[in-house]
């Protein structure tokens, strides 16, 4: 593999979610609302962005470990062992986070979401609108 992707972070996760041992595995599981609070060089990118409008939030999981390949489902051990690729586990080599949320309120530099499982802290890549059969 030759491809070396540059990233950066936009914001980080505001959250009252702290211990990632103890946050929900899914958003409807009980996910907390959250803000998103971006750097200030990309609050330009929030323009346009309303309430009650669902959007994909693509995250860095941080505290993930990378070298996984293999899990328990929802760290279950009597799961039999699966690839991280046939699950969400946040762990494995890019621990990308991936969380369909809907924006609750909109603020000069930050947007708040709901049912966000993302712990506090976790730095936010990228935004995007989920695409819906009006465009």
């Amino acid at each position: 593999m030759t491809a070396d992707p540059h990233l950066v972070v936009v914001g980080y996760v505001s959250s009252t979610i702290i211990d990632p041992a103890t946050a929900p595995k899914q958003g409807d599981e009980g996910g907390a609302e959250a803000w998103i609070v971006f750097g200030d060089e990309y609050r330009e990118a929030t323009r346009d962005l309303s309430t009650d409008t669902e959007v994909l939030l693509l995250t860095w999981l941080h505290r993930a470990d990378r070298d996984t390949l293999v899990v328990h489902p929802r760290d279950d051990p009597a799961a039999p062992l699966r690839g991280v690729f046939a699950t969400r586990s946040a762990d494995r080599p890019n621990p990308i986070g991936l969380h369909r949320v809907t924006v609750t309120a909109v603020e000069p530099g930050r947007i708040r979401v709901g049912d966000l499982e993302a712990v506090d802290g976790t730095p936010v890549l990228d935004v995007k609108p989920v695409l819906t059969g009006e465009r």
